[in-house]
């Protein structure tokens, strides 16, 4: 047994080791991208939305229509169907410069949408006594939106990126690289069913790992839990001593 994993790890341990770098990267870049693109369309969504900051309906109906239309391409659809405009900016169809552009135009849409609902939920008092002091609509999004949805926007990176790792596995099957290019080249065409399996187990244990690292930042940044902690023991503290001053006064 020993021996085998040996001659495993020599014959494929590079091209795993090389499959997995580049699904990282394919992860990670496109994400970064996303977010800056996605956060400003969904702030933009928030703000225009009937009811809010500055509502303007007809510009909040157009952006609304144009991510629901992105939204609602299948990413191998999406992918192929803008190869001309991929090649056009990337100089390239294909590999992990390829992926880019078809994975920036899936996440960014949802991301939108993501960071829309986040802002929605922040409750209003917080924006009201922003805006009481006569905050312009920027300071009132990053003093008081932004900060106040940003366990909730922290959460949803783990959400986008494990949906952006199943993306690029998908990209993998037609020639994009990537361990999703591994599996489906080695584990379905060759019949070696070890890479496939090894394959599949990486792109396990890296979904675990974004999920544990987001669940810890989102932690680490929601604040809310440990005054609503605090200020529950405040008032348990309190009906203790009540009560303790209720049986002292009984005769």
């Amino acid at each position: 047994m020993p021996s085998a994993i040996t001659e495993f790890i020599a014959e494929y341990g590079e091209l795993l080791a090389e499959g997995t770098l580049s699904t990282i990267v394919m992860v990670i870049v496109p994400t970064l991208i996303s977010y800056i693109i996605g956060t400003a369309l969904g702030v933009v969504l928030y703000l225009t939305a009937p009811g809010s900051l500055r509502p303007i309906p007809a510009l909040n109906a157009v952006l609304g229509w144009v991510v629901n239309i992105l939204r609602s391409f299948p990413f191998i659809v999406l992918m192929v169907f803008i190869i001309p405009f991929t090649r056009l900016i990337m100089g390239t169809g294909s590999g992990i410069l390829g992926t880019i552009p078809p994975l920036v135009l899936s996440a960014s849409p949802f991301i939108a949408r993501m960071i829309e609902q986040s802002l929605a939920e922040v409750p209003r008092e917080s924006v009201e006594a922003v805006e009481a002091c006569g905050a312009s609509v920027p300071r009132i999004v990053f003093s008081a939106l932004l900060p106040e949805a940003l366990p909730s926007i922290v959460r949803g990176v783990a959400v986008v990126l494990i949906s952006v790792l199943g993306y690029t596995a998908m990209a993998g099957a037609i020639g994009a690289g990537g361990l999703g290019d591994i599996a489906v080249r080695y584990g379905y065409y060759r019949r070696v069913d070890e890479v496939m399996i090894v394959a599949v187990i990486i792109l396990v244990v890296i979904v675990q790992v974004i999920q544990s690292i987001c669940d810890l930042a989102a932690r680490k940044v929601d604040h809310r839990g440990a005054k609503e902690a605090a200020s529950s023991a405040k008032r348990a503290k309190a009906d203790r001593a009540a009560a303790k001053r209720s049986l002292v006064g009984r005769p």
